[in-house]
């Protein structure tokens, strides 16, 4: 297998007969040494935490492939924590879509002074552009289209999935007593289809889920969740 990619939480590699392996490491985002699954920068390193992240993973995408719903995924290794994805092309540089339930994180940073924290949103949407220089700026769907990322079309295609997918985790995670505040999800089409599919992982590294108010961590989650 070939290298073609050093990420900040996984190393991807070419496969022969056109699928892609992606390595899970135990590097998670964050600042100063304390997690935080909206940065893009690695803040630590928790044992374990790529293992944990792979069975969240594969449990929701195989949720997701019961529903119908197109992902990458293919299969998963969680003892050699390797997950087998279809080869996807990313769309410009790569984008970030979040659906937000409650006002936290960089939400409540940036309109703080018209909510207060935790309050309830409605499932609201948002797409930032993958950039670490530039700090992952937000864009709305017209600022996508006409700077030839992404389709009007497919724009509405990418919020309808991005809600869908949000809420089927979020009913999961309910059936614990735990209750999701947001969640971020990638997404790119497949090379040989062009079908706009789920892509990346689904895991406590890229959502924030509380009980009773109570922020649970991402390997914390992962017993919970498939307990």
């Amino acid at each position: 297998m070939e290298l073609i990619y050093k990420g900040k939480t996984k190393d991807v590699y070419e496969m022969d007969g056109g699928n892609v392996l992606l390595k899970f490491k135990d590097d998670v985002t964050g600042e100063d040494g304390v997690f935080d699954p909206g940065a893009n920068t690695v803040g630590l390193t928790i044992e374990g935490a790529g293992k944990s992240g792979l069975r969240m993973t594969t449990h929701f995408f195989e949720k997701l492939i019961e529903k119908n719903i197109p992902t990458h995924f293919v299969d998963s290794n969680i003892d050699e924590v390797t997950m087998t994805v279809k080869k996807a092309e990313m769309f410009g540089r790569g984008l970030e879509v979040i659906c937000r339930y409650r006002a936290v994180g960089s939400f409540l940073k940036r309109f703080g002074a018209y909510c207060e924290e935790g309050q309830p949103l409605n499932a609201f949407v948002e797409v930032t552009l993958k950039d670490d220089d530039r700090k992952d700026p937000p864009i709305n769907q017209d600022g996508l289209s006409q700077l030839g990322i992404l389709s009007i079309e497919d724009y509405k295609k990418l919020e309808e999935l991005t809600k869908e997918i949000s809420g089927i985790v979020k009913d999961e995670l309910a059936l614990k007593g735990l209750e999701l505040y947001d969640i971020k999800l990638e997404f790119g089409r497949h090379i040989e289809t062009n079908e706009i599919m789920l892509i990346d992982e689904i895991s406590g590294g890229n959502m924030r889920v509380y009980k009773n108010g109570v922020y649970i961590s991402p390997m914390e989650l992962e017993k919970l969740v498939l307990a």
